[in-house]
């Protein structure tokens, strides 16, 4: 680690709390003028860190930048020393997560942005991704997994994310079939999980989980503001971006070591937002009506038509159809 790298961690530890340089400069084995250094270029990143005299450094409460020493701290320990890689902007971190793997990248490996210049979503769609507003995160997975069991990867996401925000903030949300996160009927988190296979045996090598989660966003383009939303609304904002990121990894990572038990399901049908709800969806080129019922072990939806046909869906898009 660099000393700039170390300052913040300390900083990170100790936040809102006064540092003295001669400290600092101590426990790291350093001089006080690279501590000086490290605290200059930390606050041209943005960091808010104030220098008190006679007392020292201080990184504010309200500083909410991501950074993976910030994020560690909330790590578990059998977590802690996984690969954190936190970018000012990028075009994508699944993009990056992808060409990381390229290169060995090893299992739990983590990318996170300030900023995503261009979102990934599902169907080909973009994801909205402001500055300092949201978590931008890829999880590269390398499972020892059956077919049966990689399937529900996305469904244990979603799950591991709903639960690290109730945690983090205290706020319950729901899960939309198959992979969206809604709070007050808006959506603020979605999930894109892609495989890399290996070409020649034709088996899954590692697979990328893409988290977008809109934290604090305060406007959305014209053709999402009726259906976006964000955790907290204008004003009432709390500093949690890397506590809550942090808890998203763990609990991604460890519902992974546990997928076969499949005793998520129970929780992401709990919190399921269309069951019992008529929905519509897309299959074959045409869209169907029918009964959200269930939520099998395999994170299928059970659907039943109006003349008894019952449909099991895989896959697809859904709208709810909520009565008024």
């Amino acid at each position: 680690m660099s000393v700039k790298n170390d300052v913040l961690h300390m900083l990170e530890q100790n936040k809102g709390k006064s540092i003295s340089g001669q400290e600092l400069a101590e426990n790291l084995g350093v001089s006080r003028t690279a501590v000086w250094k490290a605290i200059n270029l930390l606050k041209e990143d943005g960091f808010l860190i104030e220098g008190i005299s006679n007392k020292g450094y201080s990184l504010a409460i309200s500083s909410d930048l991501l950074s993976s020493e910030g994020i560690r701290l909330y790590l578990k320990d059998e977590y802690k020393e996984l690969p954190v890689k936190v970018y000012k902007s990028i075009n994508s971190t699944n993009t990056e997560a992808k060409l990381m793997i390229m290169n060995n990248a090893v299992h739990g490996t983590v990318i996170l942005a300030e900023e995503q210049l261009s979102g990934k979503g599902r169907m080909g769609r973009g994801f909205y991704s402001p500055p300092e507003s949201g978590i931008y995160m890829s999880i590269i997975l390398k499972p020892k997994l059956n077919m049966n069991d990689s399937v529900l990867i996305t469904t244990a996401a979603a799950v591991a994310v709903s639960l690290a925000i109730e945690k983090t903030t205290g706020i319950v949300t729901q899960i939309k079939w198959v992979n969206d996160i809604y709070l007050n009927d808006k959506k603020i988190c979605g999930i894109l999980t892609e495989a890399v296979t290996d070409m020649e045996s034709g088996t899954i090598e590692s697979v990328v989980v893409g988290i977008g989660l809109n934290i604090k966003t305060e406007s959305f383009p014209v053709d999402i503001e009726n259906t976006a939303g964000s955790i907290f609304k204008i004003g009432e904002t709390k500093f949690i971006r890397n506590q809550l990121s942090a808890e998203i990894i763990n609990n991604v990572l460890s519902v992974l070591n546990d997928i076969s038990s499949r005793k998520f399901i129970e929780i992401y049908k709990e919190r399921s937002m269309i069951l019992g709800e008529r929905i519509r969806y897309f299959r074959d080129n045409q869209w169907f009506e029918g009964y959200a019922q269930d939520i099998d072990s395999n994170g299928a939806l059970i659907v039943f038509h109006d003349n008894g046909h019952k449909e099991i869906l895989n896959s697809g898009e859904i709208t709810v159809r909520r009565s008024l």
